[in-house]
């Protein structure tokens, strides 16, 4: 059987989740058990640095992708193809659709819900970020309908992002992996009896705009208008206008600075001792792709309370308590269900800890890499 060399697009692959799903899925020995015998990654020098070397992977940098979007488009629509064809690779994975790259045959990944999700975009008002959504937006849609195949996390993903692009005629859904240290990293705190501690809940996101980090501060603070010894925990960095919109509602709600703390990003290994630690894990966006976050906290088997929207429902289902993650008295009454209902709190995270064990990235690498060879041979048959 002949084997591929395949080309894979990273260069616009910037978000944490991007990242580790990137990472997971090049976590293999061998390649060559799917039929492939090179992959040549094309991104920035941060990501190359963190991918680690195989010896069937070859790395490019093209000063190209640490410049301007302009003119990391302007390089993908001019010379990445001329870059694919001299590295003999003959299909192209672009790791998150934001490609103006008409190279073909290509699979194409859904990596980003921001522009499909109802009601996302208004939460940016007039802003640079949303021009850029609404341009990545339009980006996306043609790189869509041009690939071949396209690569969802979640079936409402597809389904979303087809009300945009029209049905497409060859998608299939592979989920997020999650790494074993959360596997291996169970509970560590014992639930605080009569008042010993407080509970303490953490919440692991970037502080963005649809993440809703300030109405968890005020349903935090209303449960300890309730008498419950309640506190917070947010850790992850994020945009300047988010952190000032809950830097003020931190002053509002605890002036005093005793209950809610913010940490920026730490190492990624120190996460699963985080989640481990906390009584309660929450999680309240309102756009997510998959929401990896929410399943390393599934895997670890704290109690979770998490937003009703996007595509968190499809991959915790019945593993959590949910919320509107835009209501305070909403996410407030989903933690104090979890509070005052042991029996439920425990089955809860014991169900989510179940769920986990579905998903890794041994067998989201698996299936992506069948996917793309399966996709190369079907559109050979029918150029034959």
């Amino acid at each position: 059987m002949v084997k591929l060399k395949v080309a894979v697009d990273a260069s616009r692959v910037r978000s944490g989740g991007g990242v580790a799903h990137l990472i997971g899925i090049l976590d293999l020995e061998r390649i060559d058990l799917f039929g492939i015998a090179e992959i040549h990654l094309w991104s920035y020098q941060k990501l190359l640095d963190a991918v680690p070397d195989k010896p069937w992977l070859i790395k490019h940098h093209p000063p190209e992708t640490e410049a301007s979007l302009p003119r990391q488009l302007l390089w993908q629509a001019i010379q990445l193809e001329k870059e694919i064809k001299q590295a003999g690779c003959q299909i192209l994975f672009s790791a998150d659709a934001s490609t103006v790259c008409r190279f073909s045959p290509m699979v194409a990944l859904s990596q980003n819900m921001l522009p499909y999700e109802e009601g996302i975009m208004p939460l940016y008002g007039f802003s640079k970020d949303r021009l850029r959504q609404a341009f990545i937006l339009e980006v996306q849609k043609r790189a869509f309908k041009f690939a071949d195949a396209s690569i969802f996390l979640t079936q409402h993903a597809a389904t979303r992002i087809q009300l945009y692009s029209g049905n497409l005629p060859a998608y299939t859904v592979i989920p997020h992996g999650v790494g074993e240290v959360f596997k291996q990293s169970p509970v560590t705190s014992t639930w605080p009896e009569q008042n010993q501690r407080p509970i303490h809940c953490l919440y692991v996101s970037p502080i963005l705009e649809y993440k809703h980090q300030w109405v968890v501060v005020q349903a935090i603070k209303r449960l300890r208008d309730q008498g419950l010894d309640v506190t917070l925990t947010l850790l992850g960095g994020g945009g300047l206008r988010a952190r000032q919109r809950l830097a003020r509602q931190i002053e509002i709600s605890d002036p005093d600075h005793q209950f809610v703390e913010v940490l920026e990003f730490l190492p990624h290994e120190e996460i699963p001792r985080r989640i481990a630690a906390a009584d309660i894990f929450i999680f309240a966006s309102g756009c997510e792709t998959f929401g990896i976050s929410l399943l390393e906290a599934m895997a670890v088997g704290v109690p979770i309370a998490c937003s009703n929207q996007s595509s968190l429902p499809e991959t915790l289902q019945d593993g959590g308590e949910y919320f509107n993650p835009r209501d305070d008295a909403s996410i407030a009454q989903a933690l104090k269900t979890l509070i005052d209902d042991p029996a439920k709190r425990a089955h809860l995270a014991a169900r989510a800890r179940k769920l986990s064990e579905s998903y890794s990235w041994s067998r989201c690498a698996s299936e992506t890499w069948r996917y793309i060879v399966q996709t190369y041979q079907r559109v050979s048959r029918v150029n034959q």
